[in-house]
């Protein structure tokens, strides 16, 4: 299912494309500034597909406001793109990619297609049609979730607990159990309390259920 309407689609793509160009070259790296795109909330705005981030600003502006909310200083750089560059084109088809799948920019990343992914295909799919790019990045993405193994799944299953025992022992709710075991949210980043609550219940040592 598309992430949104297929009429805001070229916007979006080019925007995203010119944010991580532009980013890339004010903010300190392409690496670096993803990173901070991928933690903000532009990038879940960006994702569900509102319209006031992915048509009604700039790349420049996204940028300036993924600095504002990551802690950064948004600062102002001359720029004028060219559209040729491998971040740009990175940008650019993981607009597409995202919004072709439906799913976030986190899970698209953490599902092996990175921003160092993307520019690595630079050179042999650029001039191809994007279905090319969209076919390699699935591939990617089956091999990543056929070897990511959830280790919190694991422990809960081996405890003989479904997920609402586990929840109710534990005090965590349902929905984050879940959320967890099916890598929408990362568990690794969770509160320590969290973690802890979990793994006593489970009877197993905290890194035993982090994937």
């Amino acid at each position: 299912m598309n992430a949104y309407d297929k009429i805001y689609l070229d916007d979006a793509m080019s925007n995203l494309a010119v944010m991580l160009d532009y980013g890339a070259m004010a903010y300190g790296g392409a690496e670096m500034f993803f990173n901070r795109f991928l933690v903000s909330d532009i990038s879940k705005q960006f994702g569900k597909g509102n319209p006031r981030y992915i048509a009604g600003m700039s790349g420049i502006e996204l940028a300036e406001k993924v600095m504002e909310q990551t802690g950064g200083t948004p600062v102002y750089a001359e720029y004028r793109s060219s559209g040729k560059s491998a971040v740009y084109w990175a940008g650019w088809v993981l607009a597409y990619l995202q919004w072709h799948t439906g799913c976030s920019f986190e899970r698209i990343n953490g599902w092996g297609v990175t921003l160092q992914f993307l520019i690595a295909l630079y050179p042999t799919h650029h001039e191809a049609d994007i279905s090319k790019l969209v076919d390699t990045a699935a591939e990617m993405m089956t091999r990543q979730k056929a070897l990511s193994v959830n280790q919190l799944k694991r422990q809960r299953k081996s405890s003989g607990l479904t997920q609402q025992e586990l929840a109710e022992r534990s005090g965590v709710k349902l929905r984050m159990i879940q959320a967890y075991e099916q890598n929408y949210q990362d568990i690794s980043r969770a509160e320590a309390a969290t973690v802890l609550k979990i793994a006593r219940v489970l009877s197993c040592l905290p890194e035993d259920i982090l994937s």
